[in-house]
């Protein structure tokens, strides 16, 4: 059974929450892989995890950088998990037919601004519900922090 946590944007953009949700991810000892909509996505994020905190390095890569076996993090538009991480985060309304191989946790990503992101945010709440995960639905605080809210 695969851990699959919902995160619903309300206070901040993607950027500043994805990072703070990787920094916890590598705190754990895990890998992460990213998968976003686009490869220009991708570059907007790799960019955007560089400068999402002034006092600390979040180490990660894309496809661009090469040697994705070595990155912590790995970005990418493409399911496939090239640095052997157990857990995916799903941004953008990226999907994925089947969970690739290794993956343990499933962080998605969506902004509560954004119909057609909550629309897809309940359509794979319904997904993984019929598979029997285990989900958690977390909701953003007034801070940018998280709050549990739900769990089925």
């Amino acid at each position: 059974m695969v851990e699959v946590g919902f995160y619903h944007l309300t206070k901040t953009a993607l950027e500043p929450a994805l990072g703070q949700l990787l920094t916890k991810v590598l705190e754990s000892g895990k890998r992460a892989v990213v998968l976003a909509s686009s490869s220009e996505r991708v570059e907007a994020l790799t960019k955007g995890l560089w400068t999402f905190r002034t006092d600390s390095f979040l180490p990660h890569g894309s496809a661009k950088d090469g040697h994705a076996e070595d990155q912590p993090i790995y970005l990418t538009n493409r399911p496939d998990v090239p640095n052997g991480a157990s857990v995916l985060v799903l941004v953008d309304n990226a999907t994925t037919e089947a969970l690739p191989d290794g993956i343990e946790r499933v962080l998605i990503m969506f902004d509560g601004r954004d119909d057609e992101a909550v629309a897809n945010a309940r359509g794979l709440w319904k997904a993984h519900q019929e598979k029997n995960d285990k989900l958690v639905y977390w909701q953003q605080t007034e801070r940018g922090g998280w709050r549990k809210a739900r769990e089925a």
